[in-house]
């Protein structure tokens, strides 16, 4: 698979540890911490802590809803998965639990909630109520996924670990371990177009870093690289 690979325009230090979820609200980003389970709104060129909240689990991922944003938390043992609203006014409002208590990255087509499952190596359009109302198959693993200019682009390819045994889905392919060892991490920015019955998947570029969550601010892509404690701005090539 030789693809072009993005074009970094900054790479920085987070303002915390284990930068986990990563969204744009059309003036600032939001992040989470994995291991510190804090949310933070962030300053405009995301160097900066603006706000900090102390969510109902950890936020594996967030997305901008006009005016609110909807966050993937997971609680208990188990990590069980569920969808929150959160606010200024009203802080945290548990809405749904995801299907199977399974799912991690969102975004929003503006109506729409956009779910994805890891292993399942799936994103499921979703309802007001939670309810599936599309399934979208990816063909990998996914670490984000982010509407721009009228596609949904995903993070797909893989964390390259042992599966765990309760996952669902099917193997990896093996086209996406080629090249590199076991625990080493390859990703692909790919787009799709969510309007469509079958959306053909088009691999756009290559990843180089173990990438975590991915949102679009109008004119670049931002991911985490969590392992390093890093955000990085990118744009594609071409």
């Amino acid at each position: 698979m030789n693809f072009p690979t993005i074009k970094e325009r900054k790479r920085f230090r987070a303002p915390t540890i284990t930068p986990q979820a990563l969204a744009w609200d059309g003036k600032q980003l939001w992040m989470s911490s994995r291991d510190l389970g804090f949310f933070y709104k962030l300053s405009g060129d995301g160097s900066k802590i603006v706000e900090e909240t102390d969510p109902p689990g950890v936020i594996w991922a967030a997305v901008s809803t006009g005016g609110s944003m909807h966050v993937t938390i997971g609680k208990g043992l188990n990590d069980d998965r569920y969808i929150y609203r959160y606010n200024g006014k009203d802080g945290f409002t548990r809405l749904f639990a995801c299907p199977d208590f399974t799912g991690s990255y969102l975004s929003s087509d503006g109506e729409n909630l956009y779910l994805s499952q890891w292993y399942e190596q799936r994103i499921l359009k979703m309802d007001s109520d939670g309810d599936v109302a599309g399934t979208i198959d990816i063909g990998a693993e996914i670490c984000g996924h982010t509407f721009a200019n009228g596609a949904l682009y995903v993070l797909r390819g893989t964390e390259n670990v042992p599966r765990p045994q309760d996952a669902g889905g099917k193997p990896t392919p093996e086209r996406f371990k080629n090249g590199v060892k076991e625990g080493e991490e390859q990703w692909w920015i790919s787009r799709l177009d969510s309007r469509e019955k079958s959306p053909e998947i088009v691999d756009v570029a290559k990843v180089p870093f173990a990438a975590r969550s991915l949102t679009f601010d109008g004119e670049n892509f931002w991911s985490n690289h969590r392992a390093a404690n890093e955000t990085v701005c990118f744009s594609l090539p071409g």
